[in-house]
């Protein structure tokens, strides 16, 4: 069965965001093939959405109507309008960072490409992050390419030396793109300037301890994730320019995790119903996709927010935030009926509680067994 038009666009799209990424990382790899590529990407991908939702993204004559035409074809919007359509917010953190990149292809002289490589280095990862979030919030996990992209690392930004190195090449830009930058930046709130989806820049901390089956080479560490003393002292090396080099004991594996069943006692404790491993936390977790299937080949392709695989016990845990994503979704009677669509069975209770003599050995533990 032929593909959709779409697919081949988003097919051509992903070739152009894959090149750009290769240009990145390759030691000899060119920036300006980088801003062209991603461009491409970017304006490939807005025309696949366009499309697929059925929106005309076609130039016309204002007066007449008619579609304006290059050779006998209907001209297609380009990226800077596809973005003001996408993102009609004009604050909006991507359509900002798309836009400066838009701004920038084509002042770019190849002999200040390093420079300009390392002025605006976390902007340019946005870029990429940004690209991989719209493609899989708009056409699904099939199309990620998660797999496929790597983090880079320069090698020069890991010594005192090569630090200096970037910043001499840096302020060596010319006057005409440094001007560039600082008036676009200039007219932007400071919190969007801020925000990761703008600027993506990360600290690396070496990890010492022993390694786990969740560790990674590189872990991503959200903000609002850590402690108040630990995020006033990242947010303060942000702004020094400096690089955090600590020792860190990696913590007891799958600490304050969960099992299905406290998962289960957890969410019951919290509502007026009755809410059981299965079935009402077995069809969640597919639903939302939390963890894959016991089928997958691929047991560690989880949502990690909510869910871990341990390798030791070849089973499942999940964190506090799967059961507040539990309880937002289903937390009332009238959520539980739209996700479930039935009738919770309400739990029972007992006014007057029958008194009852308990041997030690059965005075603990919840009554109403469940099972993982």
């Amino acid at each position: 069965m032929a593909k959709a038009r779409w697919h081949h666009m988003l097919m051509e799209s992903q070739r152009h965001v894959l090149k750009a990424v290769d240009e990145w990382n390759c030691s000899g790899g060119n920036y300006s093939d980088f801003l062209t590529h991603m461009h491409k990407a970017w304006h490939y991908l807005l025309h696949a959405e366009f499309h697929k939702d059925k929106i005309d993204y076609h130039y016309k004559d204002p007066k007449t109507g008619k579609y304006q035409l290059i050779d006998g074809e209907p001209k297609a919007w380009d990226l800077e309008r596809c973005l003001k359509h996408r993102y009609p917010n004009t604050a909006d953190p991507v359509r900002l960072n798309a836009e400066l990149f838009v701004a920038l292809r084509n002042k770019v002289e190849h002999r200040y490409e390093h420079g300009l490589k390392i002025v605006t280095g976390g902007k340019a990862q946005a870029l990429v992050m940004n690209y991989e979030h719209e493609v899989v919030a708009h056409f699904g996990l099939a199309y990620s390419l998660a797999e496929r992209l790597r983090f880079p690392v320069s090698l020069q930004a890991l010594t005192a030396e090569g630090r200096d190195q970037l910043r001499e090449a840096a302020a060596k830009l010319p006057k005409r793109t440094r001007d560039l930058v600082a008036k676009f930046e200039a007219a932007i709130n400071p919190a969007i300037r801020d925000d990761l989806k703008y600027d993506y820049r990360v600290r690396l901390v070496p990890i010492v301890g022993a390694k786990t089956d969740a560790d990674l080479a590189i872990n991503f560490v959200k903000l609002d994730e850590l402690s108040e003393e630990d995020r006033r002292v990242m947010v303060e090396a942000g702004r020094q320019g400096t690089v955090i080099i600590r020792d860190r004991q990696v913590e007891v594996a799958d600490k304050d995790k969960l099992l299905p069943t406290q998962v289960a006692c957890q969410v019951e404790a919290q509502v007026s119903f009755e809410f059981n491993v299965h079935p009402e936390h077995t069809e969640m977790w597919r639903r939302l996709a939390a963890r894959p299937p016991k089928s997958a080949t691929n047991p560690y392709d989880t949502d990690p927010r909510y869910c871990v695989y341990n390798e030791a016990f070849k089973s499942y845990a999940y964190t506090p935030a799967w059961v507040k994503r539990i309880i937002r979704e289903i937390g009332t009677v009238e959520r539980y009926r739209a996700f479930f669509g039935k009738e919770p069975r309400m739990k029972k209770v007992t006014p007057f509680p029958r008194q009852v003599s308990v041997s030690p050995e059965t005075s603990e533990g919840n009554p109403r067994s469940k099972t993982a």
